[in-house]
């Protein structure tokens, strides 16, 4: 079947309008942008949506991402000011905002935003040592974007931040910053533990202050009390003498009854008899001969009751003679037990009211 020359004509003719058909339309996707050159010269950018251009006359480039970027780069070698090699990684946030710049200004925005970024971080790091470089990135991603965001303005970029990864120091600079930081540790517990130690003491001091004062008003209180509740038994006792007037026989008696204990103390080597002793011997011979009965039984064959009486006054007085001399005794042996020279013979005590007893007359 041979085909005539029209109809091969009009078969070339409707490929060619197809295919410009085709090449005249273009479609570009949300967030992208494509340059045209018309004739080798840049004519215009299209924009997302549906685009018609001249089939064989212009030409589309492929099409810009206009989305924000992330690129990491590569660690690199900084020197600080105190001559120590450090490696930073850093990673560039960036957006295109001029498609035509970004195509025609420069012949590789990512390739130039790399290298830009590495001088200058060696200038930003250059200027510092190795302490504020660890201590200072905020600063340092500052002075990055400012630099970064000046420079490719100019490539049709944005440079929204720049962040450090990492710092690493050399191997040896790493020991000592650790050795470092555990001494610095160790001072902040030492310190610790001195403020502790501090304040247990010192609270321990205030405690034993106010136990101390505690102690001492309880005893002023017990002083307090004691010598109220003496002071009231004495005005008892001579409220109970003056109310019950004691005639002076008693007062002898008790004379004789303390003898004994004034003589019996630690360390007794001398004793003094007060005046009073002869009168309240005196009253006590007169008690006994006083408080014998007038029984006729009692005298002797031709014996008279005056004899009676004056017999029982001898005897009473001898008693009382007696009970002295039972307390000179009892001197005698505290001041022996005293030098370490008391017998046991010298260490009886002897009670002078079982002398009375004894030496007076029977009835």
């Amino acid at each position: 079947m041979e085909f005539s020359p029209a109809l091969v004509a009009a078969l070339a003719v409707a490929f060619v309008v197809v295919v410009s058909v085709v090449r005249a339309v273009r479609i570009v996707p949300q967030a992208r942008a494509r340059n045209v050159e018309r004739l080798g010269r840049y004519h215009r950018t299209l924009r997302p949506g549906l685009n018609f251009v001249i089939p064989f006359v212009d030409r589309v480039y492929p099409a810009l991402d206009l989305r924000e970027q992330v690129v990491s780069f590569a660690p690199q070698p900084v020197i600080t000011e105190d001559n120590l090699v450090v490696e930073i990684d850093t990673v560039l946030y960036f957006q295109v905002t001029d498609p035509r710049s970004a195509a025609y200004e420069i012949a590789s925005y990512l390739q130039a935003v790399e290298q830009l970024t590495v001088t200058t971080l060696r200038n930003v790091v250059g200027s510092m040592d190795l302490e504020r470089t660890l201590t200072s990135r905020d600063n340092i991603n500052s002075q990055l974007r400012h630099v970064l965001d000046e420079a490719t303005g100019k490539w049709g970029l944005r440079v929204n931040r720049v962040e450090i990864k990492a710092i690493d120091p050399p191997t040896s600079i790493k020991d000592a910053m650790e050795k470092q930081m555990r001494a610095e540790r160790d001072k902040r517990a030492a310190i610790l533990s001195a403020e502790g130690s501090r304040q247990a003491q010192v609270l321990t001091a205030e405690g034993d202050k106010q136990g101390a004062i505690l102690r001492a008003e309880g005893e002023r209180t017990a002083l307090i009390l004691k010598a109220e509740g003496r002071a009231r038994e004495i005005d008892e006792v001579f409220q109970a003498v003056h109310r019950n007037d004691p005639d002076p026989k008693l007062l002898a008696y008790q004379y004789l009854q303390v003898l004994p204990q004034l003589a019996g103390g630690e360390g007794n080597t001398f004793w003094v008899i007060p005046g009073e002793v002869t009168s309240a011997l005196h009253h006590v011979s007169r008690a006994f001969t006083d408080s014998l009965p007038p029984v006729a039984g009692r005298a002797r064959d031709g014996e008279s009751t005056e004899d009676l009486a004056a017999r029982a006054t001898e005897a009473a007085t001898e008693a009382v003679a007696d009970a002295v001399l039972a307390a000179q005794v009892a001197t005698d042996t505290a001041a022996g037990r005293a030098a370490g020279r008391g017998s046991d013979a010298a260490a009886e005590t002897i009670d002078p009211s079982e002398f009375i007893a004894d030496r007076l007359p029977s009835t």
